[in-house]
């Protein structure tokens, strides 16, 4: 559909339906970003003879547009943070945000994902936190508006996934919490919540349900707050899509989203009543990202060399990688998710930490390191989770920072000793390692023991 840079391709309306005709598909799912909350485009299709697989436009206006959802939750009797409307003019929202008080933060109007997102402590930070963030929401979802809204610590996010029926009906799923993030976009996320009440989740799951039928929903969707410390809690948007961490929420319920967001666009009756009450046990999800934790989190890149994934009870594996891909600078550095199910979260927790420690990726750097340490860690396992924990607080989580796991390490000794059995007839010890193939000094193929690197809290090695 076009070249990599998002504007070309994905934020192309017109190569996407061209693709959608040439092909002679149906419909169009859109995904978890670019136009996925796009009113405009979900008209585009309508007009082109096409399903848009997700809301409305007219509830994705409504719903989508973080400003349009901020008054349809206030008109339904939910609470609110307080915050200014979306501008693209950099000067209005500097001038209205001085009537809330700091910390505060500028969030993109069309979008999510920590796509355009800036916490300012300052007045005099504002300017430079509106023109970055203003930049990076143009380039992720073709829209440049920016909103402002006070920001709350310490807070824990929950999310109630939600599924309507387009007629008002909606059934709410139980809830997700995705506490863990750096740079706003989540690490780590599960359901139940460790931390609110049985109380607060139903008045939750309550205020979850009048938003998304105030907008006639219809497919799936997730309704987002901000749990303060105090356990009151504020909405914060809609995600008028599919969410990236869907499968947390389908280990417990055991249904199936997406195709329910199918059956749904494709008009089939939708019984989206009978969808609640199903939640089973405690589910935890990882997010396996292509990043350097000794190098502040920096993105990477590489040939994926050798892969092997946990197989077990109760784990699950969402991967977009295989052997001998190479891993690009374009998009999200998302690579994989692992999941794991349990009866209790004790137990989850486990199988997670476990399936981390088992995951082998050799090739380019990632957080697995980093991940084994979180899951493993006293904070985590006492649910001492809060949006600023990971960024501001690492310390308060006891994390070790911890080695790279053992089978990473047996798999990259492995090779180097020329004991795994060659994948692709090179007699490269089964990793395809020929010179250009990047990572090493001099352009040299990057050696096994250099992809695994090491990380420790405030430290590089």
């Amino acid at each position: 559909i076009g070249p990599a840079p998002a504007r070309q391709s994905y934020l192309d309306a017109e190569r996407l339906l061209e693709a959608a005709r040439s092909t002679g598909a149906e419909a169009i799912h859109p995904g978890y970003g670019f136009l996925s909350e796009s009113a405009d485009f979900a008209r585009r299709c309508a007009a082109a003879g096409l399903v848009f697989v997700g809301p409305s436009p007219d509830a994705l206006e409504a719903a989508g547009d973080k400003a349009g959802a901020r008054r349809t939750a206030g008109a339904a009797g939910v609470p609110v943070l307080a915050g200014v409307p979306p501008s693209e003019d950099a000067r209005v929202l500097a001038k209205s945000a001085r009537s809330l008080r700091l910390p505060v933060l500028v969030k993109a109007a069309a979008g999510g994902g920590g796509k355009g997102m800036r916490r300012v402590a300052a007045w005099e930070e504002l300017p430079s936190a509106l023109e970055s963030a203003a930049r990076e929401a143009s380039a992720a979802f073709g829209d440049g508006r920016l909103l402002v809204e006070r920001y709350v610590r310490p807070a824990r996010h929950v999310e109630v996934q939600v599924v309507g029926d387009g007629r008002g009906g909606v059934a709410a799923l139980g809830e997700r919490e995705c506490s863990l993030q750096r740079r706003y976009q989540k690490i780590v996320e599960e359901s139940p919540s460790p931390g609110i009440s049985a109380a607060n989740r139903e008045r939750m799951l309550d205020a979850a349900r009048r938003v998304a039928a105030a907008v006639r929903y219809a497919g799936a969707g997730t309704v987002e707050f901000l749990v303060g410390p105090e356990g009151d809690f504020h909405f914060l948007e809609v995600n008028a899509r599919l969410q990236v961490e869907h499968p947390v929420t389908e280990l417990v319920t055991g249904l199936d989203l997406v195709r329910l967001q199918l059956e749904i666009a494709a008009g089939e009756h939708a019984d989206v009543a009978a969808l609640e009450g199903r939640s089973r046990g405690h589910a935890i999800e990882a997010r396996l990202y292509a990043e350097d934790p000794a190098a502040g989190f920096l993105p990477t890149s590489g040939r994926v060399l050798r892969l092997e994934w946990p197989e077990a009870p109760g784990v699950r594996v969402d991967a977009g990688i295989v052997e001998g891909l190479e891993v690009g600078s374009h998009y999200d550095p998302l690579l994989a998710k692992v999941l794991a199910w349990a009866p209790d979260r004790e137990q989850a927790r486990r199988r997670l930490l476990h399936a981390l420690e088992e995951t082998v990726l050799l090739g380019l750097r990632t957080n697995q390191p980093f991940l084994v340490d979180l899951i493993g860690s006293r904070g985590f396992a006492e649910a001492r989770t809060f949006t600023h924990s990971v960024e501001e607080e690492p310390q308060a989580l006891e994390l070790k920072g911890e080695e790279v796991p053992l089978p990473a390490l047996a798999a990259a000794a492995a090779a180097l000793l020329g004991l795994v059995p060659g994948r692709d007839g090179d007699g490269g010890g089964g990793l395809g390692l020929r010179p250009g193939t990047g990572g090493g000094a001099g352009g040299a193929p990057a050696g096994p023991w250099e992809t695994l690197g090491r990380w420790r809290v405030g430290e590089r090695s």
